[in-house]
């Protein structure tokens, strides 16, 4: 029997990467995809390929960033497949690895709008569904940058500390209620999220320091199949827990 079979998950960031990987992953271990994405092109190939090889999955656009915008997110899920198992919080931007001197109040509402308030948004609407059901595995991207201070800039760095706190609360408030909540720490991993980054000088010079301890990159797939780990019975004394997946960086 495959790994999540008849499980219904929502997987945000969905449209490439890690998220694609994520939402391919565990539509081929059975579950049901809510993919939800920005980018229009990037979720209708993601639902195009679960479908060819089988597999249920509908694509939303979302900007996590908006509540409303999340709330049809999790509506979906119920109305469309009658339940909410597994929600993957991986959507995030990255924050041109600015010093705090730099930092706009605009780069800093922008990014912990996507990095911290969309996990919590929706988390804050799945747990009483998950409560309802007595189960549920909620699984936050986070970083090997929620865990050190030398992986990017002063925003993407305090935020993604944020969303670690924001799992351990979760599950250790439900670990007696079937829910679990675990966040994964990716060390570098080939992904499109720096695309349209430009840089600050010092702080890139700052944060790449340390750049050649780093063993190799990781690929999207390696980080989805720690996701369905977390996602499937497997790991079900696995609670609050951030597991590292960086090859070994973060041991230098």
């Amino acid at each position: 029997m495959r790994k999540l079979e008849g499980k219904t998950a929502v997987v945000t960031g969905a449209a490439s990467g890690m998220g694609a990987a994520i939402a391919g992953l565990f539509a081929a271990e059975g579950a049901r995809i809510v993919a939800a994405d920005l980018d229009q092109s990037g979720i209708d190939s993601i639902v195009d390929s679960i479908k060819a090889k089988g597999g249920q999955a509908v694509g939303i656009i979302v900007n996590v960033a908006r509540e409303e915008d999340v709330a049809r997110m999790i509506e979906t899920a119920v109305s469309k497949y009658g339940s909410l198992d597994i929600l993957v919080n991986n959507a995030g931007i990255m924050d041109d690895f600015m010093p705090i001197e730099s930092v706009t109040n605009e780069l800093w509402e922008r990014v912990m709008k996507v990095n911290v308030n969309g996990p919590m948004y929706a988390c804050r609407l799945a747990v009483p569904i998950m409560l309802n059901q007595g189960k549920g595995a909620i699984i936050n991207i986070a970083s090997v940058g929620g865990l050190e201070g030398a992986r990017a800039g002063a925003t993407y760095t305090a935020s993604k500390h944020a969303l670690v706190g924001l799992t351990k609360n979760i599950g250790f408030m439900y670990a007696q209620k079937g829910i679990r909540c675990n966040a994964i720490a990716p060390g570098g991993v080939n992904t499109n999220i720096g695309k349209n980054m430009n840089p600050h000088p010092f702080g890139y010079e700052r944060c790449t320091s340390g750049g050649a301890s780093m063993p190799r990159m990781g690929d999207s797939i390696e980080i989805a199949s720690v996701a369905l780990f977390l996602a499937g019975d497997e790991s079900s004394f696995v609670n609050a827990s951030v597991l590292t997946a960086d090859g070994g960086w973060t041991a230098y």
